[in-house]
């Protein structure tokens, strides 16, 4: 049996022994993906002493299917869509449209929540640390890449506490590293390999990203 992480608080901590080399460097900053990312990398940025901010990213899920993502939506007007799996599945741009309309307003009002008046991190010459709490296809963790080449980071690292190895592969040729503490075979959803894998509701987001 593989181990299960207990939450996402101690995966966040072993993450971070993975991460030590980055500790108390001036021009690392972690940005978590929301909301499942936010706990896990609070406790890499605690414990490895770098600022904390967000990458907000929203996955464009299939109707019916919404864990299962065509594409990826992110700040700045970033939008990935998976051409392949859209022409395989004969999916109506029309319906495509529809799902990018709802996600934007949910990565807008998550901005105003989380964000407030608090300007956009710089990420220039800086290395950025990218964390979630796992990877499925990898979708929205390629969007949130984009976003940070966007803004000429000097160097991108993903580091995740699970993930299928073809997505650790797939993102390894866009980014100078790849972290990922469990590859299991096969892979599941990523909550099946934590023991508690409840819902992070916007106010602990604030609390967490206050407190950093």
């Amino acid at each position: 049996m593989t181990t299960l992480f207990r939450n996402r608080i101690a995966a966040g901590q072993q993450l971070a022994t993975e991460l030590e080399a980055y500790a108390n460097q001036a021009d690392v900053i972690v940005l978590a993906l929301p909301r499942g990312g936010v706990p896990v990398a609070y406790e890499v940025a605690q414990a490895l002493n770098l600022p904390l901010d967000i990458c907000l990213v929203r996955k464009l899920g299939l109707p019916g299917q919404k864990e299962f993502a065509m594409g990826a939506i992110a700040s700045g007007g970033v939008r990935l869509v998976n051409e392949e799996l859209i022409h395989t599945l004969a999916i109506p741009q029309k319906t495509i449209a529809e799902v990018e309309a709802l996600e934007l307003k949910e990565l807008e009002r998550r901005d105003r929540v989380y964000r407030g008046d608090r300007p956009l991190p710089l990420l220039q010459n800086r290395t950025v640390i990218l964390i979630d709490d796992g990877l499925a296809t990898g979708a929205t963790m390629r969007a949130a890449i984009a976003v940070v080449k966007s803004q000429h980071a000097k160097q991108i690292v993903v580091a995740v506490p699970v993930a299928p190895e073809s997505a650790c592969k797939e993102l390894t040729a866009q980014v100078d590293q790849v972290i990922c503490l469990l590859k299991p075979t096969p892979f599941h959803a990523i909550g099946s390999w934590y023991e508690n894998f409840d819902q992070i509701s916007d106010d602990e987001v604030t609390r967490l990203l206050a407190q950093s």
